[in-house]
């Protein structure tokens, strides 16, 4: 077979189900609301409400977060015909692998790569961070060469991360079912956390907070604020905040009826987290004035010590501590299926694709757990940040282009799915135009270690990859 027909070469999508028979099928529907509720309703709704307002929008960041969750819910309709046509391990990279080839297959797994590793590794750092002052003030006191990664005041590597890391990434390598459950109760609390914010808030809103709605615009250090060019830079910043949605989709091959389950999980959890974003920042606007979040990495905890709620606002920030251990255990499960894909299909050694006797990809949680204890633990990455949201955006573009020629499929050699996406051709086209606009919004910087990571990828492609992939 010569290069070019390798490098195109699209699996038969009946191998995939073969490959992934092995895995057990045990994830329903409240499973992967769970999953993606944990994974979006993050970090990011405790903190990005208040920093978007004060950085870009004022109070018409509920606009962004609305324009936002349009843009996000487009490509979730296309994930999730997606999903249900291919209920595959390895989401995108696979689906794309059986459409356009193995290059593309394995351009998109290599940017959702960076999605899972990178965004894990973050909320591992925020768990960590939060977690110190918590100990803190109950006499634990970590020596600082011990608190924080290398390089940073002081530090050697941050030993917390390093145990939170094993745990998560013990947890995940158990019974699927026990994972689930353990997700299921932080989200649980987590949404109680959310709520409970919401309506003691919602008791102290002043209107005259949210005039003028959309202050004029002016650029800044930071880029654009006020005005359309304001909300549009708002829109591009919030984004990545709905990322997880996606994640769902990587472990189509565990759930149980996927061709309904797989659609009502990511529909499903995308509009009920698009709901808490959009009630959280209109009651943080409502309480203060958004130039009151700038630089503040709490803005909920300072909105309710603002109205004499200082009890309420520690029991939020402490569920919200040990609620994103959500996030993490979805970014574990999603990266761990997808090394899981890579070596089914010969793209990574064999060893990764080996399950224990639970059913699940032992080694690849090993891998993923040991890449993440050093990326936590001992590299500064905050520049790597940015790869989350540009590496997964490339990927909703190929998705949304993909669904062209899948609907050709489908029938023939790829069964019928019991969800399509409606208004079709129309909303795909849209989903591929407004995700490429959003990534055009991204920064520089991003744009620059997007073209970085992609470099590597096909490095590490063409020296092992494509001399090892299977081909049937």
């Amino acid at each position: 077979m010569n290069l070019s027909k390798r490098m195109f070469f699209r699996q038969p999508p009946e191998k995939y189900e073969l490959k992934d028979g092995h895995l057990k099928r045990s994830l329903r529907v409240k499973d992967l609301l769970s999953l993606g509720i944990g994974m979006i309703v993050s970090t990011s709704i405790f903190t990005l409400p208040g920093e978007v307002a004060a950085m870009h929008t004022g109070p018409a960041v509920i606009i962004s977060f609305i324009l936002a969750a349009i843009v996000a819910g487009m490509v979730a309709l296309v994930y999730a015909e997606m999903s249900a046509a291919m209920p595959f391990a390895g989401s995108a990279y696979t689906w794309i692998n059986v459409i356009f080839g193995e290059l593309p297959g394995w351009v998109v797994g290599w940017a959702l790569l960076a999605e899972y590793i990178i965004g894990l590794s973050f909320v591992i750092s925020g768990i960590s961070s939060n977690l110190k002052p918590i100990l803190a003030s109950i006499g634990i006191k970590i020596p600082t060469f011990l608190a924080n990664p290398l390089g940073q005041k002081g530090g050697i590597l941050d030993i917390l991360a390093i145990i939170i890391v094993l745990i998560v990434g013990s947890l995940v390598s158990k019974n699927l079912s026990k994972v689930t459950l353990v997700e299921n109760i932080l989200v649980v609390l987590k949404i109680f956390a959310i709520i409970l914010f919401v309506t003691v808030g919602a008791t102290a809103i002043h209107l005259s907070n949210f005039h003028p709605f959309i202050p004029a615009y002016h650029a800044t250090t930071n880029g654009a604020f006020g005005g359309w060019q304001g909300i549009y830079a708002g829109v591009s910043m919030i984004f990545v905040s709905y990322l997880g949605f996606d994640a769902i989709a990587a472990n189509s091959a565990e759930a149980i009826e996927p061709q309904k389950t797989m659609p009502r999980g990511i529909i499903g959890s995308l509009a009920i987290a698009s709901i808490f974003f959009i009630a959280v920042s209109s009651v943080l606007i409502g309480v203060l004035p958004y130039q009151k979040y700038a630089a503040s990495a709490e803005p909920i905890g300072i909105a309710l010590r603002a109205i004499h709620h200082p009890l309420i606002a520690t029991i939020v920030q402490l569920i919200a501590v040990f609620g994103m251990f959500t996030a993490a255990i979805g970014f574990m499960l999603s990266g761990s299926r997808l090394i899981y894909s890579f070596s089914r299909d010969g793209m990574l050694p064999k060893m990764f694709s080996k399950l224990d006797c639970n059913k699940q990809p032992k080694n690849s949680v090993i891998l993923i757990t040991t890449i993440v204890v050093i990326i936590s633990s001992v590299l500064p990455f905050s520049f790597l940040s940015q790869l989350v949201s540009a590496g997964t955006i490339i990927a909703f573009i190929f998705v949304s282009v993909g669904l062209f020629f899948l609907r050709k499929r489908e029938g023939k050699d790829i069964p019928e799915p019991a969800f399509k996406v409606p208004a079709y051709p129309l909303l795909p086209i849209l989903s591929f135009i407004f995700s490429l606009l959003v990534f055009i919004g991204l920064d520089h910087a991003a744009k620059l270690y997007t073209l970085i990571w992609f470099i590597l990828g096909i490095v590490v492609y063409f020296i092992y990859g494509i001399k090892h992939a299977i081909r049937e």
